[in-house]
This record gives structure tokens, sequence and C-alpha cells, in this order.
């Protein structure tokens, strides 16, 4: 008697344990990627002109205090590194147009 209702609870027991198998699915969906373009245009409209304006603020506060030459020097680096920016997009484009041009 004992064996037969261990059997019974047992039998339940696997039963419940598959439908709960059953109804969860053993894949999880493919994850939806990164829209890259948006968050470029995130940056280059938000995020871009507080930084310069940020820049501004600490060249003009240099230049109150007759640090003159510090703000000039600092002028050429922040040009210097957004002409690197600049390039660096720049070839991006040019390689993914030399891409499009020999592959296609």
């Amino acid at each position: 008697m004992i064996a037969f209702e261990l059997m019974e609870t047992a039998s339940s027991g696997a039963a419940h344990a598959l439908s709960t198998l059953a109804s969860t699915p053993l894949a999880e969906p493919a994850p939806k990627g990164i829209d890259t373009n948006s968050v470029v245009t995130f940056f280059a409209s938000k995020i871009a002109p507080i930084l310069l304006a940020v820049l501004g603020v600490i060249f003009i506060g240099r230049a109150s205090r007759g640090e003159i030459s510090k703000v000039l020097t600092s002028s050429a680096i922040a040009i210097v590194g957004l002409a690197f920016i600049a390039g660096a997009a720049t070839l991006f484009f040019v390689g993914d147009y030399l891409i499009d041009l020999i592959f296609e």
C-alpha cells in the first residue's frame, strides 16, 4: 500500500515537472542589436556641444587670469583633437565606400 501511494506521488510530481518544462521556452529569442546610428547621433547632438561649452568656459576662465599662453596651447590641442576625430570619421566613411565598391 505504501509503495502504491509513493508511486502515485512520484508520478504526479513527475507529470507536474514535465508540464512546467513543456510550458517554458527552451531558448530565449535572439537579442536585438544596438542601434549605433542613434547612439552616434545622440552623442553628436547632445554630449559634444556640452563638452565644447565646458572647454569654452575653462578657456575663458584661464584667459581672464592672464594665462593666455595656456589657453592658446589648450585651444590648439583641442583643435588638433577635433581634426583627428573628423579624420577618423572620414576614414570610416571612405573605408565603408571602398568595401561597398569592392564587394558589390
